[in-house]
């Protein structure tokens, strides 16, 4: 096999006469989040549904008798079935999407930003396509799971954003790089606060079908807009080779080849702190809508739909917190306020039986995604300027491995702790990020000027 990119991989695939504008890639962020935070609570809910349809289980829908049902067998397997399918369609997806987002993000340096900006539009659409015909015909629910590897295979959601990110980093400058990435956070926390709170009244009115096909008119628009309306970054894509093992040899050589004032070892420790991070922040995503299903909560749609918005307010609250933070602190300081933030809202979840105690637990989740952004910019000061793109590909293939643990720790541990504290997952989480907390603050007092060190620049 050649490996040579055909011409729906080239930036030469949609002819600049085609290009109807310039747009700004934002819009194509906003509307793709969107449909898939409308998607995910809502697969998770239709999951409980089937199963619970299928084991002859309809207890916690009544609020009223819920409290009653905590010893039920047949609620527990439904919590186990619906709890291990999601895992089985994470793992699918991370373990494919593991290898493809590094390899497509560089390869987008050289074909340019919209052939990954389609393809995982595409990708996202085929998935919600799949969705579609499960929930329609009622097919067997292993075929989210073929939905879910066919949108990684096309490079995911986490595709669409490197190529976002990049294309904004492309055109921007120093000055204004900072404000274009916030921009594109804020469009992420909009879009997924909006989907939340649609999909959960949607849902109670009109059933499970026709969320699913907003979702992928949204999805037909972002393809088309990505195809013919988004501005190419890159000056002069070129085709280039796809299937090589120059793009992962990039990644492997920050890790292993020799830096001065022990550069590397920073990378290291800083990459395992993001990917403690966003382990706990995916770990406890997977399993609050069936947290919040179940007794002792027995949230209806309109409840979960009203949760899943308040765990999206943190990009914007977040973002707002870190500017005014950092009037008065540093960087480093800025990122354990949030751990510390993050810490005190998994304790809270985990013995929350209420709805108010619930949602405090979000509340104080409000500077929880403060630590990632601190910690990617100092990654960036730690390598020289010709090694970022590989840089933000191992931030990808790290948040990947990530996902895939906490898809794999929290939906396996859920259901096992059930007998004895359903909210234990919750305070591993709030454990573990005593990792980060703990060498975020050691590697800013050994060398806490690591980060401005200057590497020449190489040709």
């Amino acid at each position: 096999m050649e490996g040579r990119v055909s011409p729906v991989g080239s930036s030469r695939s949609i002819p600049a006469a085609a290009v109807l504008c310039r747009g700004p890639v934002e819009p194509v962020v906003f509307l793709a989040n969107f449909a898939l935070v409308l998607q995910g609570p809502l697969t998770t809910q239709y999951l409980w549904h089937r199963f619970s349809t299928e084991l002859g289980y309809n207890g916690t829908r009544h609020r009223g008798n819920c409290g009653n049902q905590s010893a039920d067998p047949i609620m527990k397997e439904v919590e186990t079935l619906t709890s291990h399918w999601t895992l089985y369609m994470n793992v699918g997806g991370f373990l494919v999407g593991l290898f493809w987002s590094t390899l497509l993000g560089a390869w987008s340096d050289r074909v340019g930003r919209r052939p990954l900006l389609v393809l995982s539009s595409l990708g996202l659409l085929l998935q919600v396509v799949v969705s579609i015909f499960v929930v329609q015909l009622e097919l067997h629910v292993g075929f989210f799971v073929l939905g879910r590897v066919l949108c990684a295979l096309l490079g995911d959601f986490n595709g669409l954003l490197a190529a976002s990110f990049a294309s904004v980093a492309d055109v921007s400058s120093n000055h204004s790089r900072t404000f274009r990435m916030a921009l594109l956070e804020a469009c992420i926390g909009v879009a997924g606060t909006l989907a939340s709170l649609l999909g959960g009244h949607w849902l109670r009115a009109q059933g499970y079908a026709n969320p699913f096909w907003l979702a992928l008119a949204l999805l037909i628009v972002v393809t088309l807009y990505a195809a013919f309306c988004f501005g190419e970054t890159v000056k002069e894509p070129k085709s280039t080779r796809l299937f090589t093992l120059h793009h992962h040899r990039s990644i492997a050589r920050l890790y292993v080849v020799p830096s001065p004032e022990k550069s590397r070892k920073h990378l290291a420790l800083y990459s395992l702190s993001i990917f403690v991070v966003v382990t706990v922040h995916f770990g406890a995503q997977d399993i609050l809508t069936l947290y919040e299903l179940s007794t002792p909560l027995c949230w209806d749609s309109k409840l979960v739909g009203y949760g899943s918005a308040a765990q999206h307010l943190p990009y914007l609250t977040s973002l707002v917190g870190l500017k005014l933070l950092q009037y008065c602190l540093a960087d480093t300081w800025v990122a354990e306020i949030g751990l510390s933030f993050n810490i005190l809202g998994m304790v809270v979840f985990a013995f929350a039986t209420t709805t108010p105690l619930m949602f405090t637990g979000y509340g104080l989740l409000f500077l929880s995604l403060v630590t990632t952004p601190v910690i990617r910019a100092k990654l960036s000061k730690l390598v020289s300027e010709s090694e970022h793109g590989a840089l933000f590909s191992a931030v990808a293939c790290v948040n990947s491995l990530a996902m895939l643990t906490a898809s794999g720790i929290f939906n396996s541990l859920y259901p096992a702790t059930l007998n004895f504290m359903k909210g234990f997952p919750f305070l591993l989480g709030a454990g573990l990020l005593f990792i980060p907390a703990i060498l975020i603050g050691v590697l800013e007092k050994v060398n806490p000027r690591a980060e401005f060190q200057q590497f020449p620049h190489s040709s």
